[in-house]
């Protein structure tokens, strides 16, 4: 795999490692706030906090350079009405199974339908934000913003103490400057994935030393790991954050490259390849999962219990969406249909009708 075709592989491998992380995170805690106690996958999960979120953020920016300069219709298409498709599908799911089932209170259920409108709900919150700051994206483009200036305006927001109760805004503040660093930096990355490639010794030496300060900073005095969440020490402190978030997302993206070049793991880049479809459904196998397994008290280990929790909550999307390909059942789950593009754009009712018009005769 050469030229651009290697670049997506390095980055489906980093959207793998990213997306087991954020499971991970969410398998740990659930376990831990329902037990009490505390497992390994926690202390893995205290070390990646300062670049879990934010490497996610800078991946999904990485190709925005593709896209920004079309016309507002076809950027929205793909970059924000792609992204608001899946949130309110699977909002709708989410709430309609947790809290029109789960707690049997339709008027509750149709409450927090309504606030999924202005405020994101639950995990799926990272969907609906990558559609905020790709529209912001892409008005500092088209007014001309030099990137510096962006990036500058991002890393204020992000060691500002912004705490206003709106998670939209406050999400904005904490995320943009990542997402954003992604399009502005990306060749930067791409040249720095490539020399690592080319110098893995060097490489790996800069992995290792990265991984021991990014952990003694996390883990300094100051630190408390809990049941359900993981409070940093001196990696906390405001730009100082920024910093290990940004060189956490760098290196992450190194070690993607470096995997890239193990045939044994095609397995995470095909992961990564899937990682909205486990993101939009991993959320109810985890929760039913820990549930099950807790009342049960067969496995009493926290790190073990969370394993298996992350484990199925992986699988469980992926089996979804192979029956869905498979029996063309339940398809819009993840693939958008037509008629939730924008008439006229790529995939659009009226661009599959133009395309067949178009094509000759048999």
């Amino acid at each position: 795999m050469t030229g651009s075709g290697e670049r997506l592989g390095w980055v489906d491998m980093a959207k793998g490692l990213s997306i087991i992380l954020v499971v991970m995170m969410h398998s740990a805690f659930g376990v831990g706030a329902d037990t009490g106690g505390v497992g390994y996958l926690h202390y893995v999960i205290g070390w990646a906090a300062p670049f879990r979120m934010p490497e996610f953020f800078l991946i999904s920016g990485l190709f925005l350079s593709q896209v920004i300069d079309r016309p507002w219709p076809r950027f929205a298409d793909r970059r924000v009405v792609h992204y608001f498709y899946f949130y309110v599908v699977w909002a709708v799911i989410h709430i309609l199974f947790k809290v029109g089932l789960g707690e049997r209170d339709p008027v509750l259920a149709a409450e927090y339908l309504a606030w999924a409108v202005i405020e994101p709900y639950g995990v799926l919150w990272f969907i609906y934000m990558l559609a905020v700051v790709a529209v912001a994206s892409k008005v500092a483009h088209d007014l001309r913003l030099p990137h510096w200036a962006v990036l500058t305006l991002g890393a204020v927001l992000q060691m500002a103490p912004i705490h206003t109760g709106a998670y939209v805004i406050d999400q904005f503040a904490e995320f943009f400057v990542f997402f954003y660093a992604g399009y502005a930096l990306a060749p930067m990355l791409f040249a720095l994935v490539e020399k690592a490639q080319g110098r893995v010794g060097l490489a790996l030496a800069g992995l290792a030393a990265w991984a021991v300060i990014n952990g003694l900073l996390v883990f300094s005095p100051g630190h408390r790991v809990m049941p359900d969440h993981v409070e940093m020490g001196l990696a906390g402190l405001p730009g100082l954050h920024l910093v290990l978030a940004i060189a956490g997302a760098a290196a992450l993206c190194v070690s993607a490259g470096l995997l890239a070049r193990v045939p044994a793991m095609d397995w995470l880049r095909w992961l990564g390849g899937k990682s909205i479809v486990v993101y939009l459904a991993f959320a109810l196998p985890m929760a039913v999962t820990r549930t099950v397994l807790v009342r049960l008290g067969i496995i009493e280990d926290v790190g073990l219990l969370s394993t298996i929790v992350m484990t199925v909550a992986i699988v469980s999307p992926l089996i979804l969406w192979w029956l869905t390909e498979k029996t063309g059942i339940g398809r819009f789950l993840f693939t958008r249909p037509a008629w939730a593009h924008i008439p006229g754009t790529p995939g659009s009712r009226q661009d599959i009708a133009a395309r067949t018009q178009r094509q000759p005769a048999q």
